[in-house]
């Protein structure tokens, strides 16, 4: 693995992955497992201690256990002290960690549309000071271009692929 020097201090490892250079296949290699996303999900929810996340994701202790540190290693996740006398941990998100936010609300609005009958969680909103909608409603995201301000569309995308050596395609041969 090699650490991401954009980041800094808080450098997350970048993983070898085979295959096409993607950031999907190296973000899926840190935290794409079940029990990955499932513990980080419940610390957003704020519930930060192990018996907690163990009893809110159904995973075997062994296994989660193993996924918080492969987390922790990785970056996404840091244990604090809570208690010295027994030392037990808690386990809190990195701004890597943070980051995820739209990943799992994503993940969440795919499930609620293709996977469940009735969505058993939802995200409310409330605008901001001077916002238009101070009324608090059920969150509805949307893809939104930083540049101009559209709502993004696939209709909209092209890809650049920049990983030397490869196009859309696939690895392009030498001629």
């Amino acid at each position: 693995m090699t650490s991401n020097a954009k980041q800094g201090e808080n450098s997350v490892p970048h993983p070898e992955v085979p295959g096409r250079p993607c950031s999907v296949a190296a973000a899926l290699q840190l935290v794409g497992e079940r029990w990955a996303l499932l513990a980080i999900r419940e610390i957003f929810y704020g519930n930060r201690r192990f018996d907690r996340i163990v009893r809110n994701t159904g995973a075997p202790r062994d296994r989660l256990a193993a996924r918080l540190r492969a987390l922790d290693e990785a970056g996404v996740v840091e244990r604090r002290a809570y208690s010295e006398r027994p030392l037990r941990f808690e386990y809190h998100l990195t701004e890597a960690g943070r980051d995820l936010a739209p990943v799992m609300r994503a993940l969440l609005a795919w499930g609620d549309r293709w996977a469940v009958d009735t969505p058993p969680v939802a995200f409310r909103h409330r605008g901001g000071p001077g916002s238009e909608h101070d009324a608090e409603h059920d969150l509805d995201l949307t893809s939104t271009c930083r540049t101009c301000g559209e709502e993004v569309g696939s209709g909209g995308l092209t890809i650049d692929v920049r990983a030397p050596g490869w196009d859309q395609a696939g690895p392009i041969e030498d001629s």
